[in-house]
């Protein structure tokens, strides 16, 4: 039996129950019936969509809408992104970033536009962002200091537009270069603070630099100072050397840096003992002992060593051995201040050329740069040959660069010789003026393609007006006529030449020539030219000398010469070391009015001193005699000038003394001592001194006659020039003293040579 009050409560219990909501009623959360996208205008609401992570039928999940909101962001389309919740509606409120209508850039004049579109992302028709700005700033102000303007500003500016366009303007205040007040370094015991400066390639402000920017300040510059006087005192013996430190100050108004390096010497070393080993057969060491152009005692130079290296390399490879390796074994003694050196030649890997990939040559042909290669796919290979090709490639000067590397092959015994150009203009238009002592005033236009239609062919016109010696020249050379190592080639010509102040003539010659040459060794080559031109000797004055109305006239010569030349000089254009020769000789007879033989041999040799000084000898010489006639007058050598300083051009020789005109000469000769050197002025400045000695004579003329002085005597003038490489052209003065002359010759004591190209 139930009690009453049991009965009661049970009742309760089971209402309550029953009254209760079911739990998992509680737990379900509302769902997303509805997204709707406001405010897209570019943009289409579905792509608006498929960045969402939520969809229609979803339930309403903070997180998941979280992540959509900086999915939509990071898209980097949208200024502003809002998600609000309306019942069952899920509201997405967007504010487009407007498109970009035109960048622009206002008050630059040092970097042109082209370039600052080019280092900048933003472009027309490009979403705006104020991140994408904020780079491009940055963009731009590295590329001023890179320029030495660390004073420069940049302000964007947003013009708006209609349909959510803008224009987009950076306003450049580029400032005043910043320029490097002052050098200084620590440390420096050995050598002074101006020799130091003279390493480095970043220089002080100065007046005169207004032409280099090497005073601005570049922190890529800084490096390669570090490097530089790294390797200047490593030549200078101090092995120990370093750099601790290179700190670069900008003043507070950021228009000036102070530099200032800190270094430790170190002490200086010389070579110690000096040994070359070899393992190769039949390889005396001696022979290779004479290609080290040191020795014990002297100061140890890390420069000197690699060459060293090099000239080992090329001189067992010349003799043969394909496969070299020369190891350098350097045993520093800190208590004798010593280096012994031993030099290993042995064996080195048997690799051979695989094949020779080129790169970089957008216009020139494949087939050009491979005819340069000493090595061709198959060879064994050698360092020596591949540094040869490679200067070989530089002097085609088709190229801003060349680089060559040794990359593995399909096999340890293969290697694949990676070749990377970079080409350079070859074609130019030419505008020159200058004066010379010779010629007088110089105006010039040549038009010239070294490198016509990539197949490395050259062709050039040039029309020179002068006072005194004008032509007009057309030129082709074909350097591998029919695909072999023979340059071919043609000569069309006019020339106009006023010898009125020195022997009282016009002469002018036109005519063409064709022409080959071909190497014979490394160093030595051969040439082949035949002319076929008319001279005319005319303008003569009655009064002029029997020897001259003589010739007055039209000839036609008809001339088969041929040159040797045999060249060791480390550079053509401004020799340091080594020696050349020349020997030509022409002989006129094969047709034409004239009969002769013409030979002259010409050569030099060139001894580095200290610093940059150079000694160089020079001597020339040369004899026309006739076949079965006299030589006439355009035949003869005319000296003085040029070739013998401190005389007037055709200064001296055979001379008419009745009227004082020059007749020149059947033979000639002339030698040269000249040193060569600095003169410590800054490096912006190449201007280079000179002290000279000439000597040389020229005599011998048929007929004789008792009117004509003719003597020879040797005439000796000493004296001293300057040579300034320009912007505007070399410009050269010499100043000539004869010390041995003849009383009938005539003397010139300034002679100057200068002149501009465009």
């Amino acid at each position: 039996m139930i009690r009453r009050g049991s009965l009661l409560l049970w009742l309760l219990t089971a209402a309550l129950i029953m009254s209760w909501p079911p739990a998992a009623s509680a737990q379900v959360p509302p769902i997303i019936r509805q997204i709707e996208i406001e405010g897209a205008q570019r943009i289409d609401p579905e792509t608006v969509r498929s960045y969402l992570l939520v969809r229609e039928g979803d339930a309403f999940d903070p997180a998941r809408i979280d992540r959509s909101l900086k999915s939509l962001f990071a898209t980097g389309l949208f200024a502003d992104v809002a998600m609000v919740r309306d019942g069952d509606r899920l509201i997405v409120r967007l504010a487009e970033n407007p498109v970009i209508n035109r960048v622009a850039f206002e008050g630059n004049r040092f970097i042109e536009d082209e370039v600052l579109e080019a280092e900048t992302g933003l472009r027309p028709r490009v979403i705006y962002t104020r991140t994408r700005v904020e780079s491009d700033v940055r963009r731009i102000l590295t590329l001023y200091r890179r320029a030495g303007r660390f004073a420069a500003t940049v302000e964007p500016k947003i013009i708006q537009l209609p349909e959510n366009r803008v224009d987009l303007v950076f306003e450049i205040d580029e400032g005043p270069r910043t320029l490097v007040e002052s050098i200084r370094f620590v440390g420096n015991e050995r050598f002074s603070d101006s020799r130091l400066r003279s390493v480095i390639r970043t220089r002080e402000a100065a007046w005169w630099r207004f032409l280099t920017t090497d005073d601005t300040f570049d922190p890529d510059r800084l490096a390669l100072d570090q490097e530089l006087l790294r390797r200047f005192y490593l030549a200078n013996g101090y092995a120990d050397f370093r750099v601790v430190s290179a700190l670069a100050e900008l003043t507070p108004d950021r228009q000036d840096f102070f530099i200032t390096f800190t270094l430790e010497e170190g002490e200086r070393y010389r070579f110690g003992e000096v040994t070359v080993v070899t393992t190769l057969p039949d390889l005396d060491p001696a022979v290779l002992r004479r290609e080290i152009r040191f020795s014990e005692g002297d100061w140890y130079d890390a420069e000197a060593l690699d060459r060293t290296i090099d000239r080992l390399a090329d001189t067992v490879g010349e003799r043969g051995f394909a496969f070299v390796d020369v190891r350098p074994g350097v045993n520093r003694n800190r208590e004798e201040l010593t280096i012994d050196v031993l030099f290993e030649v042995d064996e080195g890997p048997r690799v051979f050329v695989e094949r020779i990939d080129i790169s970089g040559n957008v216009r020139t042909l494949d087939r050009v740069i491979r005819r340069e290669f000493r090595l061709v796919e198959g060879d064994p290979f050698n360092v020596s040959r591949l540094r040869r090709s490679q200067q070989r490639i530089r002097d085609l000067d088709f190229f801003q660069s060349v680089e060559i590397d040794q990359l593995p092959g399909s096999a340890p015994d293969k290697a694949v010789i990676n070749v990377e150009v970079e080409e350079k203009s070859t074609g130019s238009i030419t505008l020159g003026a200058g004066f010379s002592t010779t010629s007088g005033a110089i105006g010039d236009i040549t038009i010239r393609e070294r490198n016509l239609l990539g197949r490395g062919q050259d062709l050039s016109a040039r029309l020179v007006i002068a006072q005194r010696d004008s032509q007009i020249n057309l030129s082709f050379t074909e350097p591998y006529f029919l695909g072999r190592e023979i340059s071919a080639g043609f000569d069309v010509f006019r020339v106009s030449t006023d010898r009125q102040d020195e022997s009282s003539f016009d002469e002018t010659s036109f005519g063409g020539a064709v022409r080959f040459g071909y190497p014979i060794t490394e160093h030595l080559s051969q040439s082949w030219r035949y002319s076929l031109r008319q001279t005319s000797i005319d303008n003569v004055p009655s009064d002029a000398s029997i020897f001259i109305r003589e010739a007055e006239g039209d000839t036609v010569i008809s001339e088969v010469f041929q040159r040797l030349v045999y060249d060791r000089r480390d550079s053509r254009i401004r020799p340091r070391e080594g020696y050349f020769g020349r020997w030509g000789i022409g002989v006129a007879g094969l047709g034409g009015d004239v009969r002769y033989v013409r030979n002259q041999v010409d050569g030099a040799y060139f001894i580095p001193l200290f610093e940059e000084s150079v000694l160089g000898f020079s001597a020339s010489g040369g004899h026309v005699f006739g076949l079965g006639q006299d030589v006439r007058l355009f035949e003869r050598f005319f000296v003085g000038g040029d070739n013998l300083r401190g005389f007037e051009t055709a200064g001296i020789g055979p001379r008419d003394l009745s009227t004082d005109d020059a007749l020149g000469g059947e033979w000639f000769y002339t030698v040269s001592a000249e040193v060569a050197f600095p003169l410590g002025l800054p490096e912006e400045l190449p201007i280079r001194g000179r002290l000279f000695a000439d000597a040389g004579s020229a005599g011998g003329i048929s007929p004789r006659s008792p009117v004509v002085a003719d003597t020879a005597s040797i005439r000796v003038a000493v004296g001293a020039g300057l040579t300034w490489d320009s912007p505007f052209g070399p410009i050269g003065i010499d100043v000539g003293f004869p010390v041995i002359k003849e009383d009938f010759d005539k003397t010139e004591t300034i002679r100057v040579n200068f002149g501009a190209r465009f």
